[in-house]
């Protein structure tokens, strides 16, 4: 299983969301890093995402991008082959 990395807030309907999904599939750790305690960090993921909302996730080195993204990847059969590094 590839690891899952995560930018979120504490309080974050989607980042939630995200997370059971992901844990539906069978991850069970989560490198959760929190935009909301230091501006710097926020700044880097934007800097490597393009984005500002989050979540922002990332299966092994592929940015899969926020919540709805996640879902479409699942939706389309893709969410499975990643996160099993195929």
């Amino acid at each position: 299983m590839q690891a899952v990395k995560m930018y979120t807030t504490a309080v974050c309907p989607y980042c939630i969301r995200a997370k059971q999904i992901l844990k539906s599939k069978g991850v069970e750790q989560i490198e959760e890093i929190r935009v909301d305690t230091d501006p710097d960090i926020r700044i880097k993921m934007m800097e490597l995402t393009g984005q500002r909302t989050v979540p922002q996730i990332f299966i092994g080195e592929t940015h899969v991008g926020g919540h709805d993204d996640l879902v479409a990847l699942d939706g389309r059969g893709g969410l499975m082959p990643l996160l099993q590094g195929a």
